[in-house]
């Protein structure tokens, strides 16, 4: 059985087809209503974006959706956690900071923000979820307290996941500091051929695991390794690397069981948006924003996070890529363009492996409003 994904394209012609009114129309018709009662606290989980970046969902996209909850009674607050890597958000302070900085005031978005793991990270509750990496997981206090949540998720490249949207956004968005730990659980390792001995990679390290060796070029200390990936993110010649046969799989399978722990207890109480707008190749949370692979080309929304995730990498899949970005192959109308960007990837075992365990289905209808 299908599940309705609900899109709207980026052209507008007139005040009534803006995208900030498709976002409104999206909230309706996916039937996000029927998610929230009066006096229910609504979790409006989205990325503020790292400093440095520019493609992170604007802030007045947002604020729509914290005006229809309130019409509806609700009790909205945007959300986001802490991060695990050295960065503008690595702590309740800092995160709130770059929130600011980057337009969700209150004054714009009409709703607080609540970085929903506390100060430091820690504070969580244990979700008991019985699957086959995780028998619980550690959700956020702030969001496993809530009453409802949607999830607005901007849909871009990854270097590990293949791909982030709705399952990213509140898998490793959802989870205290413990949390993400355990999703990554990935140790880097040193490719000697390819390590230039630059050391840049060196003090992006949260933990100190890397260092130079007698010959200049980097060594890491697998058990302070963190699993965070900055050091892949900064290095250009794949000189820090992972397993990619036997980590990645195994990877996406914790990413999805976390996503289905934050949703857990919530059950026809969850929205979710994935804007597919400025696609680019990395995840919001790089300090910097690459050139995007793809024309925008609008928005979706669906209840179920399987289903909007498949039909937003089918969308982006049946543009034609954008020469000049880090797109090097499949730039042809239906070729995969996450594997065109990093051919080891294969995102969609995320989806595959999100269906096996009941968070959802990669069977959709695509409805355009």
């Amino acid at each position: 059985m299908s599940s309705p994904v609900y899109f709207a394209s980026v052209r507008a012609r007139g005040d009534a087809e803006s995208k900030i009114m498709k976002v409104r129309r999206l909230f309706d018709a996916a039937g996000f209503a029927d998610c929230i009662q009066p006096h229910d606290f609504v979790a409006l989980k989205i990325h503020f974006g790292e400093r440095g970046g520019d493609a992170y969902i604007n802030p007045v996209f947002a604020r729509q959706v914290v005006d229809r909850v309130h019409a509806l009674g609700g009790l909205p607050f945007l959300t986001d956690t802490r991060t695990l890597y050295k960065g503008s958000r690595a702590n309740a302070i800092d995160h709130m900071t770059v929130a600011y900085e980057h337009g969700f005031s209150f004054a714009t978005v009409n709703a607080p923000i609540h970085i929903a793991d506390g100060l430091a990270g820690r504070r969580g509750s244990n979700v008991v979820i019985d699957r086959k990496h995780f028998k619980a997981v550690s959700i956020a206090a702030g969001i496993a307290d809530a009453n409802a949540m949607i999830a607005m998720s901007h849909f871009n490249g990854h270097d590990v996941a293949g791909f982030g949207g709705a399952i990213k956004n509140i898998a490793m968005g959802c989870a205290t500091q413990a949390g993400k730990q355990q999703q990554h659980a990935v140790k880097t390792m040193v490719r000697e051929e390819n390590c230039e001995a630059c050391g840049r990679c060196i003090p992006v390290c949260p933990t100190g695991a890397l260092s130079r060796g007698a010959d200049g070029k980097a060594q890491i200390d697998k058990e302070h390794c963190i699993g965070c990936f900055d050091c892949m993110n900064v290095c250009h010649t794949h000189g820090v690397d992972i397993d990619w046969e036997a980590d990645v799989t195994p990877f996406m399978e914790r990413l999805a069981e976390y996503a289905f722990g934050a949703v857990k207890g919530k059950e026809g109480k969850v929205g979710f948006m994935n804007f597919l707008i400025n696609i680019t190749p990395d995840c919001d949370c790089v300090p910097w924003s690459d050139a995007p692979i793809v024309p925008d080309i609008g928005i979706v929304a669906s209840k179920d996070p399987v289903a909007i995730d498949a039909a937003s990498f089918d969308l982006v899949n049946r543009q034609m890529g954008l020469s000049g970005s880090l797109l090097e192959t499949n730039l042809a109308p239906g070729e995969d363009k996450f594997r065109g960007m990093r051919c080891l990837t294969d995102g969609c075992h995320q989806l595959r492996y999100a269906e096996e365990i009941g968070l959802g289905t990669q069977q959709y209808e695509l409805i355009e409003i």
